[in-house]
C-alpha cells in the first residue's frame, strides 16, 4: 500500500473490518478526535471503502491513475474541480466549478482531474477507490 505524505489530516490506511462484519460509519474509532479524519473500512475486490469525518478544506490534488467516488452520509461536501480549455499553453485557460453534495448524493472525480474537497460543517462521507491510491494525491 502506498504511503501518504505528511499533511494535517489523520489518514488511517489499515482495514478495520473484514467480510461478513457489520459496522456503523458513525462509530468508527478515532473519528471524533480529529478535524479531518479518514479511515479505510473494508476491501471490496481490488478497491477499498473509506469513511471520512471532515470539517474544513483539503488541499488541491489529483490522482494520475485512479478515479475517486464520493458519497455523502450526512452534512454537505463541496468538491472544487478544475477544468482546462483551449489549445496549447498560451491559449489554455483553467476554470473551477464547485459541486455541492448533500446526504444521499454521490460524485466521481475522474483520474487526472485536479480537485479539492471542503466541508463547511462536520460531514461524514464514504469514498470508494483503488486500494493502492495515495489519498493525498500524486
Amino acid at each position: 500500500m502506498a504511503e501518504t505524505a505528511s499533511f494535517p489530516y489523520e489518514t488511517r490506511l489499515n482495514t478495520l473490518y473484514g467480510p461478513l462484519e457489520v459496522f456503523d460509519v458513525h462509530t468508527v474509532p478515532g473519528a471524533d478526535d480529529f478535524k479531518w479524519f479518514n479511515q479505510t473500512l473494508c476491501r471490496v475486490n481490488n478497491s477499498v471503502v473509506r469513511m471520512a469525518a471532515i470539517e474544513g478544506e483539503y488541499h488541491w490534488h489529483k490522482h494520475d491513475e485512479d478515479d475517486e467516488f464520493f458519497y455523502v452520509v450526512d452534512g454537505e461536501l463541496l468538491i472544487d474541480v478544475e477544468a482546462e480549455s483551449g489549445a496549447g499553453f498560451e491559449g489554455r485557460t483553467v476554470s473551477t466549478r464547485t459541486v455541492s453534495l448533500k446526504p444521499g448524493h454521490g460524485f466521481v472525480v475522474p483520474k487526472t482531474v485536479v480537485h479539492r474537497t471542503r466541508a463547511p460543517r462536520r460531514t461524514t462521507i464514504l469514498m470508494v477507490e483503488n486500494a493502492g491510491i495515495i489519498p493525498t494525491g500524486n
